[in-house]
């Protein structure tokens, strides 16, 4: 599945040069291109040396909190729901305890500490792999959950409203955390269809039950709060929680009589590694990314489907935002200027602005996590893993459509 997107990338970037080129008289389209190549090749590096410091630092705390004891405990926290969603994990394993870790960052919008964690949690899963180079049913369920993950704090796309002379930069909270949920769930369902997983289960229904209950609790307090007091409450609680659990590690650890320094030392090091062997599954999504995007394929795209739409009598007052909803699962930051693009032509208080901040909000750049998770443990195989991660991007960019109507329309 991934090697027939990746080849058609390069072919759709290709018939786009040729059109730009025979019916535009763009006569810079192939250098564009080939521009983006190399810039694209350097980008790649920049964010492999990016990981390689934090990358580092989380997996050796990680590695702290291994040697406590705390990654067991948490893994039994969860192993009820989790055994009943990924059967093939045994109880107790570590993989357990970092996927929840992991989930739990991107659901406080901690990105800086999800990938790692993320990271942790697919190479723990990968040691329960009998084939090495093929996704299991766990870890797709595991990206897929990532790729659409409940983010509580969007407080990027705030900034950008707000740089962009948003009358009310959180106007879109409430939006983005429906069209999110709706992505989480339909990127369950998807996968449980795929894998048979019986979420009609009184242990499964009870944990959604309890997370929904504090996902509703939390959106009905940070609803009530003004943009500087969302933002201000939002970053004490995210910085807080990461210092408080830096502490917790060390001091039970401490507690525990482990050499602290030298375990920090030696999940370091797996950092390191696993940052060099990224390399090569970045630079083949994002020069891919990159060509497709230069060729103006993204553009064509969307026209074509303003005149389907248009034709057929329906609203096309949301196509002036589906640049950011094609680029999110390719590309974060080709995503952002696409968003920032479209608030800079229609206004952020428009309904094209407002739609493609909830799409910033609700989605991960699914091909970038896909390349980054499965790559850290050479997996080329991913199975069912690219079909159910866009299933939930497109339930996600279907839902904001319906919400922006809804709250804005």
């Amino acid at each position: 599945m991934l090697n027939k997107i990746w080849i058609s990338f390069f072919f759709l970037a290709f018939f786009s040069c040729c059109y730009q080129y025979l019916f535009n008289g763009n006569a810079t389209i192939f250098s564009d291109v080939i521009n983006s190549i190399f810039n694209m090749s350097k980008v790649t590096v920049d964010i492999a040396i990016g990981l390689i410091g934090i990358l580092s630092f989380w997996l050796g705390m990680m590695k702290i909190a291994e040697h406590a004891g705390l990654i067991a405990k948490i893994a039994d926290w969860i192993s009820p729901l989790f055994q009943r969603l990924m059967p093939e994990v045994p109880k107790g394993h570590p993989a357990m305890g970092s996927m929840t870790m992991n989930l739990s960052a991107n659901f406080l919008g901690l990105d800086n500490a999800a990938t790692p964690l993320g990271l942790k949690a697919m190479k723990d899963l990968q040691t329960l792999n009998k084939k090495e180079d093929t996704a299991t049913d766990a870890q797709i369920l595991f990206l897929v959950l990532n790729t659409s993950s409940v983010t509580l704090f969007p407080i990027a796309v705030f900034v950008y409203r707000a740089q962009q002379g948003a009358a009310n930069p959180t106007d879109v909270f409430i939006p983005i955390l429906l069209a999110t949920f709706a992505s989480s769930f339909a990127g369950l369902l998807a996968v449980s269809y795929k894998q048979n997983i019986q979420l009609l289960n009184k242990v499964v229904l009870m944990y959604f039950a309890a997370g929904f209950a504090v996902l509703m609790s939390l959106i009905l307090y940070f609803a009530q709060l003004t943009s500087e007091a969302l933002s201000e409450q939002s970053s004490l609680l995210g910085n807080s929680l990461i210092l408080v659990t830096i502490i917790t590690f060390i001091l039970v650890a401490v507690r525990k009589k482990v050499n602290v320094y030298d375990a920090f030392i030696e999940g370091a090091k797996e950092g390191f590694d696993t940052s060099i062997k990224l390399i090569p599954y970045l630079l083949a999504m994002l020069v891919a990314i990159g060509v497709l995007r230069a060729s103006g394929a993204l553009e064509l795209i969307v026209d074509i489907f303003r005149y389907a739409v248009a034709f057929v009598g329906f609203n096309t007052q949301f196509v002036d935002a589906l640049p950011t909803a094609i680029m999110k699962p390719l590309s974060g930051s080709g995503s952002r200027a696409m968003m920032i693009e479209t608030m800079n032509n229609f206004g952020a208080d428009s309904f094209a602005g407002r739609l493609a901040s909830i799409m910033q909000g609700s989605t991960e750049t699914t091909f970038y996590v896909l390349a980054v998770y499965f790559g850290s443990v050479g997996i080329k195989h991913t199975r069912h893993a690219v079909s159910c991660g866009l299933f939930a991007d497109f339930a996600g960019i279907f839902a904001a459509i319906l919400v922006c109507y809804w709250f804005f329309g």
